[in-house]
């Protein structure tokens, strides 16, 4: 798979997928994400519509594997951003890429908490007996969660698998669950309404991040334009500041 470094961020809020449209005072840009780069993808969004007149950027969070394989059926929209290679190598295969992929940042897995912590939990060892969750085996923090719970040969049964990180992390601000695992920027996200533990090995199995435009993309340069902005400085700082690491 040929990818070059890139520094970006994406964020998708579940909307429908609609094509990319014009009319004479508005172009539209819409971008698939993983659910993990929801609030730096808007974050980006907004100065990127202040620095192109006229532009809307719509998006349509998910999981990084469902997306794909929409990309690869057709499915409108003009960028796709993952989070693994895996899920990328499903739309380059699927011949629904415009350019080569690249990888624009990475993630690590950590636990988290209530803040109030009610099971006591103080790391990774407390897991057995409590109601904790993960995201489900297909998906990328599901498949980094196994990989770690295998390292650290951890044997205790999660209570739900979730469809994306942002569906566990709401799991654990609402009180439903004990702890869960999520990625660091999804912690720097939830802020004082969660407690944060590292992952042992974590460090060493980053999920690596990337982006490309989609074939079927109708937005004339505008798919690349936010590729090269989500890898300029200014995109690179937005990505630092929402706990994602360098590519």
């Amino acid at each position: 798979m040929r990818m070059r470094p890139l520094i970006a961020v994406s964020v998708l809020t579940l909307l429908p997928l609609t094509s990319c449209s014009s009319d004479d005072d508005e172009k539209q840009l819409t971008v698939l994400a993983a659910a993990s780069l929801t609030g730096t993808f808007e974050t980006l969004a907004s100065t990127f519509e202040d620095e192109h007149d006229g532009v809307d950027v719509k998006f349509n969070f998910g999981s990084s594997t469902t997306l794909a394989e929409q990309g690869v059926d057709g499915a409108p929209g003009d960028v796709l951003a993952t989070a693994d290679e895996k899920s990328m190598t499903i739309a380059e295969d699927g011949d629904a890429l415009a350019a080569d992929p690249m990888q624009f940042a990475t993630n690590e897995l950590v636990l988290v908490v209530p803040a109030d912590n009610p099971a006591k939990i103080t790391g990774f060892d407390d897991l057995a007996d409590t109601d904790w969750v993960r995201c489900a085996d297909d998906v990328p923090c599901g498949r980094l969660a196994l990989s770690l719970l295998e390292e650290n040969k951890v044997t205790a049964e999660p209570r739900s698998l979730e469809v994306d990180v942002k569906s566990v992390l709401a799991k654990i601000t609402s009180g439903e669950a004990d702890a869960g695992f999520v990625y660091a920027s999804d912690a720097v996200a939830a802020g004082d309404d969660v407690l944060v533990f590292d992952v042992p090995g974590a460090a060493e199995q980053l999920n690596p991040y990337f982006i490309a435009p989609l074939d079927q993309n109708d937005s004339g340069d505008l798919a690349q334009e936010w590729v090269d902005f989500v890898s300029s400085d200014e995109g690179r700082k937005i990505l630092d500041d929402a706990g994602f690491g360098k590519p």
